[in-house]
Parts: structure tokens; C-alpha cells; sequence
């Protein structure tokens, strides 16, 4: 997998435009829809609200202003706000949060300004025109710009709308890089080459990622590849004053440096960067497990939970009655997991196998049809798996009743997968951080992939969370996971 991934990012593609082009393509694009958003939103609320050319007073002096003059005023503004915040900047686009929290930010921010302008100038502004469309708008403009990513994940993905990258280091730190630009095509790195401190010429050990020497003429390799950006991968093979006369070299403007740390997995919120005489400090948050965060979550946790098996109690019961008559047993199954601080708990499940399931596992596993990976037992065509059984896992409705799980405390809505004592047993030692949270009914296991990963993906992407939670990050993965088992597919 490793290689297929890593030579995926290095494919020859016939694409011309550099970094600049196309980000000024694409801002251009978005500039465009959001003044769409914006004129149909202000005007639409001042003709709902006011009417097509209301007047109000300005001040004591009786200084009549047209709303319509005003709405002008605020779309001219707001637009001047988003471009000021570099909402549609290079490197906001395509993944991570940013984008959508500069949007918000300066939108905000409007709103601000045009308060205290009507303070200092006494315009009596109508308050429904002011809490209506400022909402309205910030709602839209998020809704543009998700759909912009859409269209851009997609680009990215076939290869086009990326920084053209030569990676720079070690071999093993150019092939971590390359593998991990792999995972995320939408971030917006396309791997066309490599030179590395060896001064290897052709493709890498285990890769399809060409080489093109050492470090001595990096710009030759930088032609020759087609690159506009470089990636510094590992810095103790370029001294700093190497690394600095490298970027004085750059073509302003047309040529890019990045300089990528040996630390991966590491959530956005949790990474700062200070510069202290030239020098570029990045700070890493070590992750924390209680206080006012873990609060919250625990309150978000009961409420949804609550909320949810009120809602979906009809469902609940067209499901038992379900199981009940597909075959003889249980309607739930009760399973031994290990949880928060490796204490074991009774997960609760709709049964899905029939009732020797457990007994079988042996059987089956001795039969080397075991799918998924080499730890989690997992068999796209289980024998166990009864008819309405595989349905219900298919949508995921088997696990509703995991709701029951997170309103008594021993899971959460979001979380990494809560494992069986007999896989904890082969667990590396570094795996059991996952036990430093609450496991969930649905994580980021959930949304990446779910059955089909690989037991190294589902470990990182468990222990990602682990290192990198957070209350948005879990709307996140909650929206996502909707999407997922509504598609029906990773699951078995």
C-alpha cells in the first residue's frame, strides 16, 4: 500500500500552471461567488425586511440615507474584510479548518465595524436588517466555500490545482514525507521528484519517486521536475545557511520553501510557531485529559445521547422486533470491551451473528479467511452474520443502542473503537494510549475507511485522536460519519 500510495503521488501528469496561476484562478472564482452571496443575502433581507428603497434617519440634523446605498456600503466592506483576512489564500484551501475560521473572523468583524459606525454617526439602522443578514450571510458564505472545496478535493485528487513538489533530505525522511503527502491528496502537494543527501540518481528504494541527485544543484533538479515548491524533509542534512541561501535563490512569488518537522500526526490547534530572533519556534501542546475540555464533552455526550434515544426509540423497536424474528436468541448482544484506563465494560449491541457467533471465531480464524488486518477479526462474507444482521451492520444500526453505553459513561458519541480483550493482548506497547480517552460509538476509524483499513491506519488514526481531540473536531467527525453509513460501504 505504502508504495502505491507513494507512486500515485509521484505520476507524471501534463500540467502547465504553476502555484500562482491557479490560486489565482481559484480566488478569482470564489471572489465571484462570494459577492453573489453576499449582494443576494443583504439585498434579499433589506427588500424582505424593508423594502426595495426604504429611508431612515441618520442623526439629529434629519439626514436621510438610502438602505440600499447602505447594503452597497456593507457588501463593499465585507468583501474588503475577506480579502484583507486572506480567506482565500493558497494555503487555507482544500483542508483543515482555517478557511471556514477566517471567514467567520472577518465577518464578524464587519459586523463590528458597522455597529460602531452607526453608534458614532446616530444612524438608527433597523435591527432585524443587522441580525438577519449578518447570520444569513456568514451561514452562505461557509456553504459557498464548502462547496468550493468539494470541487477542489476533487481537482487535487486527479492531480491538478497542487503545488508541484521536489522533496529535499535523507532518503528515509523523503519517502516518510511522500507517503504521508499521499494520505491527504487534498492538502494540495503533488510529489514530482526528490534529491536526496546521498546524491541517488533514478527512483527510490521501494517507490516510484525519481531522484535527481544530491543537493548541490537543486535548481537544476527543480527544472528538471517541474517543481514550483521545495520540502525540506529532514534539516540536519542541509545546515541552516545552506537552507537559507536556498530560499534567497527562489524565484520570488513563483517558487515556494517548506520546511516540514520531524513530528507527523500533530493536530492544528495544538501547533504554534513563535519566531525568536530569526529563528522559527514551533511550539507542540501536549495533550490534556481533563479539566474544562473533558467537562464539556461529557456534557455534550448526555445531552446528544439523550436527545437521540428519545428520537430514535421507534427505530429501536422495528429493530428488536426485527432480530426477534429472524432468528431464535437475544434480541441484544452483551460484549466484554476495554475501555477508558484499560477497564473493561459490557458494550451493548443489537445482535446481528446468531447466538454461537463467539464459539466460531476460532474456527474461522484457523481458516485463514480473516479480512481487514492481522489483528481485528474481520470477514466481508461472515458466515455468523444473519440476514437482517448484515443490514443493520451495513447502516451501522446494529450499534444504536451503543447510546444506552455513553449516557451511563463508559463511552462516548466520538472515539476511537473500543477493543476486545483478546486484541488488546497483541497490542504494541504504544498502542495503549488509546485508552487515555473514552472509546466511541463512531471516530475517525469510522469515517477513513471503517473494515477495509489496515490495522497500522486504524491504529493511527485512533491514536491521532487520542493525541488531538476536541469538541469541533468531534461535530466533525459526527457530520462525517452520517455521510459515511449513509453510503453504506466499509462496513461488514
Amino acid at each position: 500500500m505504502v508504495n502505491g500510495e507513494m507512486g500515485r503521488a509521484a505520476e507524471p501528469r501534463t500540467i502547465e500552471a504553476s502555484t500562482m496561476d491557479w490560486s489565482r484562478s481559484y480566488s478569482r472564482r470564489v471572489l465571484f461567488t462570494d459577492f453573489l452571496v453576499l449582494f443576494w443575502v443583504v439585498f434579499g433581507v433589506q427588500i424582505a425586511w424593508l423594502g426595495i428603497d426604504s429611508n431612515l434617519a441618520a442623526n439629529e440634523n434629519d439626514l436621510r440615507l438610502s438602505y440600499t446605498g447602505i447594503s452597497v456600503v456593507v457588501i463593499l466592506i465585507w468583501l474588503a474584510a475577506l480579502a484583507v483576512y486572506e480567506t482565500r489564500g493558497a494555503r487555507v484551501l482544500g483542508v483543515g479548518s482555517v478557511e471556514y475560521r477566517l471567514v467567520a473572523d472577518s465577518s464578524i468583524r464587519v459586523f463590528g465595524i458597522l455597529a460602531i459606525a452607526a453608534f458614532l454617526f446616530h444612524v438608527d439602522l433597523a435591527r432585524g436588517y443587522v441580525l438577519i443578514a449578518f447570520p444569513v450571510g456568514i451561514v452562505f458564505l461557509l456553504l459557498s466555500r464548502w462547496m468550493w472545496r468539494q470541487w477542489l478535493v476533487a481537482q487535487r485528487q486527479a492531480g491538478r490545482y497542487s503545488a508541484k513538489v521536489l522533496l529535499v533530505g535523507s532518503i528515509p525522511s523523503v519517502l516518510h514525507i511522500a507517503r504521508e503527502l499521499a494520505r491527504t491528496p487534498e492538502a494540495g502537494y503533488r510529489v514530482l521528484g526528490a534529491a536526496v543527501s546521498s546524491g541517488h540518481i533514478g527512483d527510490l528504494p521501494g517507490s516510484s519517486i525519481r531522484s535527481y541527485g544530491g543537493f548541490d544543484d537543486l535548481h537544476a533538479a527543480l527544472a528538471e521536475s517541474g517543481a514550483d515548491t521545495v520540502v525540506i524533509t529532514s534539516a540536519d542534512d542541509l545546515p541552516p545557511e545552506r537552507v537559507r541561501e536556498l530560499s534567497w535563490t527562489l524565484e520570488p512569488g513563483k517558487q515556494h520553501l517548506v520546511v516540514a518537522p520531524s513530528l507527523t500526526d500533530i493536530g492544528g490547534p495544538r501547533i504554534h510557531t513563535r519566531p525568536v530572533q530569526g529563528l522559527p519556534l514551533i511550539h507542540i501542546e501536549t495533550p490534556t485529559y481533563e479539566g474544562r475540555k473533558l467537562y464539556t464533552k461529557r456534557a455534550f455526550d448526555i445531552v446528544a445521547s439523550s436527545l437521540l434515544i428519545v428520537l430514535l426509540s421507534p427505530v429501536f423497536l422495528v429493530l428488536a422486533l426485527a432480530v426477534k424474528a429472524s432468528s431464535p436468541g437475544a434480541v441484544l448482544f452483551l460484549q466484554e470491551r476495554v475501555g477508558l484506563n484499560g477497564k473493561q465494560f459490557r458494550m451493548i449491541k443489537f445482535r446481528s451473528m446468531v447466538v454461537d457467533a463467539e464459539e466460531r471465531v476460532q474456527e474461522l480464524s484457523a481458516l485463514d479467511r480473516a479480512e481487514g488486518n492481522t489483528v481485528l477479526f474481520k470477514m466481508k462474507n461472515d458466515p455468523r452474520v444473519t440476514r437482517v444482521g448484515g443490514f443493520m451492520r451495513r447502516f451501522s444500526l446494529d450499534e444504536l443502542t451503543q447510546l444506552f453505553n455513553v449516557l451511563t459513561g463508559s463511552m462516548s458519541l466520538v472515539g476511537p473503537r473500543p477493543p476486545l480483550q483478546r486484541e488488546v493482548e497483541r497490542y504494541d506497547l504504544h498502542v495503549h494510549r488509546r485508552f487515555l480517552v473514552k472509546p466511541g460509538i463512531t471516530g475517525l476509524w469510522q469515517v477513513s475507511g471503517r473494515s477495509d483499513l489496515s490495522w497500522e491506519d486504524s491504529v493511527r488514526l485512533d491514536l491521532y485522536y487520542v493525541d488531538n481531540w476536541s469538541l469541533i473536531g468531534d461535530t466533525i467527525v459526527l457530520w462525517k460519519t452520517i455521510r459515511a453509513v449513509a453510503g453504506g460501504s466499509g462496513a461488514y
